[in-house]
């Protein structure tokens, strides 16, 4: 159970999406990213004012600690960069288990999804993710309007709805409607091997007191339609909306937390 909660959990950070296959686990990060001095908030609030006039995403590397119970289990390396030719994104995740839980989650989860922006909405191009020897592998057609590849082996085909995220490229999505006040309640998300239909809500505002000092943020749920799981997000505004805490719950009750320790840009 701890297992199963653990990886639903890291993947919904970016969804909240229960994910499975090649992304349910908790898996090891790089020692780049485990290196990583968090930036004073002041500072990185300063260098996304300068910097949101040049580009429609402003590109960062933060790693997160996962918390069940009170227990640190997990740590998560988020990477936002621009591809070499400049008119694509690259957001990667690595998720890495800690202490006793290294002994459950032994294989590294790695997730990279390769976006475009237009018109202010994200552009999923390509989404894969490996966890040992499973992986998921998807190509967006948006011209057919279909989603094609494979998932652990098994081909998938699936239709594309314009807007229509993975499990990464939704984050950068949230964080460009945050930006603009645009947040639709909707969202279709591919995750694993099917569409899902998710709820967002923009809850409201709230100061909150993380690794980085003291932040200003607005608050998202985000809920699968008719499920009994509730993802909560805190994303700050003074960090160009980069998402800085997560709680996730399940009939009101706290199953697991995330809460950023690093973040440079």
């Amino acid at each position: 159970m701890v297992k199963k909660s653990l990886a639903a959990l890291l993947i919904g950070f970016a969804s909240g999406a229960p994910s499975g296959g090649a992304a349910t686990a908790a898996t090891a990060a790089t020692a780049a990213m485990a290196a990583t001095v968090a930036m004073p908030a002041t500072a990185a609030a300063g260098d996304a004012r300068d910097s949101a006039a040049e580009s429609p995403v402003l590109p960062f590397a933060a790693q997160f600690q996962a918390e069940w119970k009170g227990i640190g289990v997990a740590v998560s390396d988020l990477d936002l960069r621009r591809a070499p030719d400049a008119h694509e994104y690259i957001y990667t995740w690595r998720v890495s288990a800690r202490g006793i839980f290294r002994l459950v989650y032994s294989d590294d989860v790695l997730q990279t999804s390769w976006f475009s922006i237009s018109g202010g909405h994200v552009r999923t191009r390509r989404y894969e993710a490996s966890e040992g020897n499973t992986s998921v592998k998807l190509d967006f057609d948006w011209a057919g309007g279909h989603a094609r590849g494979t998932s652990e082996g098994k081909p998938l085909d699936l239709k594309l709805q314009e807007g229509t995220q993975d499990v990464l490229s939704i984050q950068i999505e949230v964080m460009q409607d945050l930006k603009n006040d645009s947040l639709p309640s909707h969202f279709q998300i591919i995750d694993k091997d099917e569409v899902k239909d998710f709820l967002y809500t923009r809850e409201g505002t709230a100061r909150i007191h993380t690794a980085l000092g003291w932040l200003d943020t607005v608050v998202v749920t985000s809920q699968r339609s008719g499920g009994n799981r509730v993802l909560r997000m805190w994303f700050a505004p003074a960090l160009g909306y980069t998402p800085v805490q997560a709680e996730r719950s399940r009939d009101g009750k706290l199953e697991f937390a995330m809460k950023i320790k690093t973040l440079r840009r």
